[in-house]
């Protein structure tokens, strides 16, 4: 590995990291991005990781579930009690340019502002990529991170099949993993000092503030249910209204019954985003409709409390049709307060900061099981995410970085405002 303080990496800012991957995955009739885990988008992105990784002299490896550990440890002790930030990669159908990538483009450059100062921090440091955040192939959200904590059993995982059919034990062994070697790594994990993940706000917390970035709190209970609206198959030209047993228009009754329900219960909120009949023919009475059920409350009684009460109104609604339907819970996450000392630390570093919590999930919330973990926040204008409306403005996402560097500085030990002199070295005002 060469010498990153010897040999020093070029600096490269976000906006220019991002620029590079601003037309990997461009969903041309969505919009936006879709970048599904282990496609050729999502491995071209972990391809380009991976080169400015080791343009900044970092070892890199994939471990057994897929994510990939970048290491700056020019102290050359064992890999322990490290520092890791890091994000994700992959996207929703569609999503925006920055739910993922903003957190790895902000490790890589404040990594580049530490190297830029000629420090040498006494413990390690890394980056954290992981696989499957966001569940849009396979259907469970921070499937690499749940793998690592053994939150998923890898039995289960390795079983999940995308909507062509492939498992995902198939398509991890396509991409140099061992399904069978799939599950908790007590050895990675014990590598892991602290975890901080940068973020976009999926949100308007910082338009609100009028501030450019937060440090993260919370993650609101969520999870994602599967209902299964099962009827009966038919010609649409030849059954009579009167003679169908039709779960399409169950599965219709069912998603105004969700917003209802939800609604009635202050700070729910639940989604079904997304509906599959089967066979799908236009002139065909479908037999089965499965919808994808998304709920969250800062409650873990509330929210299960909300699932139930969506199953029951929509078992009564199939009845109705003369339907069935059965609710099946694909992953549950309760609310995660993250850890407080690292909190006070994160907001000692970044004093005019305020505080937010989030309703969206990240991997900092799985891993905070384990490990001391935290989350910064960057400004989001529009306030939307998971969408091409996301947006963060070059301004702010230099912030961010600068807000990391600061933060990865002081838990590393070092001493000052590490953001404001990094910025101050590579602009030459020292």
């Amino acid at each position: 590995m060469s010498d990153p303080i010897d040999e020093p990496s070029p600096r490269a800012s976000v906006p220019q990291l991002l620029g590079e991957i601003a037309d990997v995955g461009a969903d041309r009739l969505r919009g936006g991005f879709s970048r599904p885990v282990f496609s050729a988008a999502e491995t071209d992105l972990r391809a380009w990781f991976v080169e400015h990784a080791e343009r900044r002299g970092l070892d890199v490896e994939v471990d057994r579930n897929g994510i990939i550990w970048a290491w700056w440890n020019p102290a050359g002790g064992p890999l322990e009690h490290a520092v890791v930030t890091g994000s994700h990669l992959d996207s929703v159908p569609g999503g925006g340019a920055f739910d993922g990538p903003l957190g790895v483009a902000s490790a890589l450059a404040a990594v580049g502002q530490l190297q830029a100062l000629g420090v040498r921090p006494h413990w390690p440091l890394g980056i954290a990529v992981f696989p499957e955040e966001e569940g849009s192939r396979f259907g469970i959200a921070c499937l690499g991170s749940r793998l690592l904590t053994g939150d998923l059993d890898p039995g289960k995982a390795a079983g999940l099949r995308d909507a062509d059919g492939v498992t995902f034990a198939e398509a991890a062994a396509r991409h140099g993993l061992d399904p069978a070697r799939l599950g908790r790594d007590q050895k990675a994990l014990r590598r892991i000092g602290a975890f901080v993940e940068l973020h976009i706000e999926q949100g308007r917390g910082l338009v609100d503030l009028r501030q450019p970035v937060a440090v993260g709190i919370s993650i609101l209970s969520h999870g994602r249910w599967r209902l299964t609206a099962t009827g009966e198959g038919n010609h649409a030209g030849t059954t009579l209204m009167g003679d169908r047993h039709d779960p399409m228009v169950a599965a219709g009754a069912i998603v105004g019954a969700v917003r209802d329900i939800a609604r009635s219960k202050p700070d729910a909120r639940a989604t079904v985003g997304r509906l599959v009949p089967v066979p799908g023919g236009t002139n065909v009475i479908a037999s089965r409709v499965d919808l994808w059920l998304d709920a969250r409350h800062p409650d873990d009684a509330v929210t299960a409390a909300l699932v139930a009460a969506i199953g029951d109104r929509a078992a009564a609604i199939a009845a109705e049709e003369g339907c069935t339907v059965t609710l099946l819970e694909e992953s549950v996450s309760p609310t995660v307060k993250f850890d407080l000392r690292l909190r006070d630390r994160l907001s000692a570093a970044l004093p005019a900061a305020p505080l937010l919590a989030t309703g969206a999930g990240h991997d900092a919330g799985v891993l905070a099981a384990e490990v001391p973990t935290g989350m910064l926040f960057v400004r989001n204008p529009t306030g939307v995410s998971h969408s091409p409306s996301e947006h963060v403005e070059d301004s702010d996402a230099e912030a961010g970085a600068d807000a990391l560097a600061s933060v990865l500085g002081n838990l590393l030990g070092l001493t000052g405002d590490i953001g404001h002199r990094a910025e101050a070295a590579a602009s030459g005002d020292t």
